[in-house]
């Protein structure tokens, strides 16, 4: 297994970073990453810069639009941060990250994917996890002011009371997690977080589904399909799995990573972690929104995280 150094962490956002508006300002500064954009849209067979600048906001918001969108956002940043900076700010990167759908960013950033592909890879897996998510109610939650333990005993009753499934989807950062679940079963949590376990705050998401659970099972050979058909490639530098916290490693562990990665907890927290305990020296955020510098300030406060966004 390679060696990490997180010296230069490049970080990439996932599904919820997305806002109507964004992308306006770069495409018109940017020429590449206008480029981009014309290249996903013949993929996509819509026109995503105008869905991402115009809206509406409730088709940006699908799961099948929004993994795509933030993909080339994404990839639009790293041309911002290219044009600003030349190549050498990108080589200067030793190890890229994602959080969940950012985690196919990074591979792209990491030249494990192409930009092509990773655009169709997006439009199969936001397709495949949209129809999961319509064929069951279900729901994601998220808890504030718990640690994880408290939040697995939170799940566990919620599961008990409602007699249907609950459980911890994505571990961002202390007493602050997300749970994905049955609908009744995400309600009966919102009911019990704050008066039996002393929970700051559980809000529902916004999102389709109950995402990084079995609930997305379905959406799994839809993926494992389109990954097949694309070239997967040994990265350039470490990228950091969600679903281990270790770096991927040749073409077959990267699709079999992957596919495990829909119904597996994102261990964002524990990437984290590693990152700002090992040589890290700074990170840079590419992409919509501000969320991953968020979280790592959460996590050590003097952790210096520079943004491009979109």
């Amino acid at each position: 297994r390679r060696a990490v150094s997180y010296k230069s962490s490049f970080l990439f956002p996932g599904q919820g970073a997305q806002t109507v508006g964004m992308c306006k300002d770069i495409v018109e500064e940017v020429p590449a990453a206008k480029d981009l954009f014309t290249k996903a849209s013949e993929i996509l067979g819509y026109d995503l810069l105008d869905l991402c600048i115009n809206g509406p906001k409730e088709k940006l918001d699908t799961t099948a639009c929004s993994q795509p969108a933030i993909f080339v956002a994404s990839m639009a940043a790293v041309e911002k941060l290219r044009q600003d900076s030349g190549d050498a700010a990108l080589d200067a990167a030793t190890v890229s990250m994602g959080l969940s759908l950012g985690e196919y960013s990074a591979l792209c950033f990491a030249g494990a994917i192409s930009f092509e592909d990773g655009v169709r890879i997006t439009k199969a897996r936001g397709e495949a996890m949209q129809a999961a998510a319509d064929a069951v109610e279900s729901s994601m939650v998220s808890v504030i002011g718990l640690d994880a333990e408290k939040t697995g005993e939170l799940c566990e009753k919620a599961s008990a009371d409602s007699g249907k499934k609950v459980a911890v989807a994505n571990f961002l950062c202390k007493g602050n997690y997300t749970v994905s679940g049955d609908k009744e079963a995400c309600a009966k949590l919102v009911e019990i977080a704050k008066p039996e376990f002393k929970a700051r705050m559980a809000v529902p998401l916004a999102v389709a589904g109950a995402f990084h659970t079995d609930f997305m099972a379905p959406a799994v050979d839809k993926l494992k399909q389109v990954l097949a058909e694309v070239e997967v490639k040994a990265p350039r530098i470490p990228v950091i799995s969600n679903v281990d916290g270790k770096p991927h490693e040749d073409a077959a562990s990267i699709r079999a990573t992957l596919c495990k990665q829909v119904t597996a907890p994102v261990l964002w927290e524990t990437q984290m972690v590693q990152m700002t305990a090992g040589d890290f020296g700074e990170a840079c955020e590419l992409g919509p929104g501000k969320v991953c510098a968020g979280i790592l300030k959460r996590i050590d406060k003097k952790a210096v995280c520079e943004n491009f966004t979109v």
